[in-house]
């Protein structure tokens, strides 16, 4: 079987699965796999598939076709130009969270000459140490709750080659009495209720990562009603939102701090993705 072929056989696997990027996900096995580029692909379509790789292919499309997401079977995913490790303890990083960390690097320009910066919920560290890595000026300190989150936080910083604080602990717990320039966070935010309608993809994903209690704002409450004990004057905090999470949200953040400006920024799509207050 050529690459082509095995293009085609797997694509056709995954659109009769209900896969929703079947094309995609075909080519991102296949280049991980073979350790080829999207144009080597194209134009080496005709070469044969050495049959110790198309062992690996069909395992991995086995996976895939049953539902788990592609990023847990190559063990990676792509963030903000960087690649981070991800395992089934840790959220996937999303381009919808790219948005976040956007607009927190604008931030972080007129933010002084060494900025202190906190991820919340880090997860796979995408937040953090993405800042860590395209803000190097910025002290950035990781926290989770999951210490098999943290692990895998580690990892990427060391393959990232940043340096990042790493802490255990339940949100500010983690940090103590420690005070940041800019505070971010993509917490828990699908309400309880909704998790078991959740696409099977995500039903992959650590459940800790995923539930923001009955109203899906648990998280939002804790955050806004603590985060003025760890801002220091000027400093702002961003916050990752659900769909039409944004509004209540935003008054969370204005009720609890003394706001010189707050808002919501946008996604790709046109959602309302961050909510941001500066004091």
């Amino acid at each position: 079987m050529n690459i082509s072929d095995w293009l085609a056989h797997a694509a056709s696997q995954l659109t009769a699965s209900g896969c929703p990027d079947p094309q995609i996900d075909a080519r991102w096995m296949a280049e991980d796999t073979l350790g080829m580029s999207r144009t080597e692909l194209k134009f080496e379509s005709d070469r044969a598939v050495p049959a110790e790789a198309l062992a690996r292919l069909e395992a991995m499309l086995a996976r895939r076709c049953a539902g788990e997401p592609v990023q847990y079977i190559l063990g990676s995913a792509d963030f903000m130009g960087l690649k981070f490790q991800v395992a089934p303890g840790v959220l996937i990083p999303r381009q919808d969270t790219e948005t976040l960390v956007e607009a927190a690097l604008i931030a972080l320009q007129s933010a002084g000459a060494a900025p202190a910066v906190l991820d919340l919920c880090t997860g796979s560290g995408c937040i953090g140490l993405s800042l860590a890595s395209l803000a190097p000026h910025a002290s950035v300190t990781l926290c989770d709750a999951s210490r098999e989150a943290l692990e895998i936080a580690k990892k990427n910083m060391h393959a990232l080659g940043v340096k990042a604080d790493i802490r255990h602990g339940d949100l500010f717990a983690a940090v103590g009495k420690a005070r940041f320039d800019l505070i971010a966070s993509n917490p828990p935010y699908i309400p309880r209720g909704a998790l078991s309608d959740l696409q099977r993809e995500v039903q992959y994903e650590p459940r800790l990562a995923l539930d923001g209690g009955p109203d899906g704002l648990d998280f939002y409450r804790r955050i806004a009603g603590e985060a003025g004990a760890h801002l220091n004057p000027g400093g702002s905090i961003y916050l990752e939102v659900g769909i039409g999470q944004a509004p209540a949200v935003l008054e969370l953040l204005k009720a609890a701090l003394p706001c010189l400006e707050a808002g919501t920024i946008k996604d790709l799509n046109g959602i309302e993705r961050v909510v941001f207050a500066k004091i």
